[in-house]
């Protein structure tokens, strides 16, 4: 669920734009690096900026809560670029989902890209991390963009929260995830088997292209 334009009060709004904005600098510069040092990776910063957009495009009525889920799309780009540059592409993808397409807000742009971008893919780099060489690629990606997609839900509950805590902050929070974060969990296991798909092709296609090589 992305925060729709002018929900927040301007305070949080102002707020995550703070948190927000220099983590997406540095991923643009991490970005422009990548590419300098290896032109091919602006095929592969591509393919992950797609991935995020279509899929969080996708709008899932949620019939128990009357709202919308979606995937994130971000675990791709989380592995194989960083947690940085995934919160620049995010931070893009927003950024058009906002103008273009009316999902989410400009000044809501900050908190956004903070859950989808920020938070829940760090989450899910450290997960990433963790498991790397102890299950295969294909596993690896399913349980990073699982983890990544429901924790920037936990997050945007967080952050409603913190916005309009009601009686207390700890039960408006548990309000929100129990709306949003519980609902999430069946869309976030179908992302991670995209995810699981997507990066195991991208795996074969690379070493498909090594093999060539050699041969050569």
């Amino acid at each position: 669920m992305h925060i729709m334009e002018g929900f927040l009060p301007p305070l949080w709004a102002g707020v995550w734009y703070a948190v927000s904005l220099p983590v997406i600098a540095y991923g643009a510069l991490r970005a422009k690096k990548l590419v300098d040092e290896n032109p091919k990776n602006k095929t592969l910063l591509a393919v992950a900026g797609g991935f995020i957009f279509v899929l969080s495009s996708l709008k899932i009525p949620s019939p128990v809560t009357g709202s919308c889920s979606h995937p994130t799309g971000t675990g791709i780009a989380t592995m194989l670029f960083g947690p940085a540059v995934t919160a620049f592409l995010s931070a893009i993808v927003l950024l058009y989902q906002a103008l273009l397409l009316a999902h989410g807000g400009i000044t809501t742009l900050g908190a956004n890209d903070a859950s989808m971008g920020i938070i829940g893919p760090l989450v899910g780099w450290i997960v990433y991390r963790g498991l790397k060489d102890r299950v295969s690629i294909k596993t690896n990606a399913f349980i990073v963009a699982v983890v990544a997609d429901w924790f920037t839900y936990v997050v945007t509950s967080i952050q409603l929260a913190l916005a309009f805590p009601g009686v207390s902050f700890v039960n408006s929070a548990l309000t929100f995830m129990g709306i949003f974060a519980l609902t999430q969990i069946p869309v976030a296991v179908v992302e991670g088997i995209f995810a699981a798909l997507l990066i195991g092709y991208i795996a074969q296609t690379s070493e498909e292209k090594a093999t060539q090589g050699v041969t050569a």
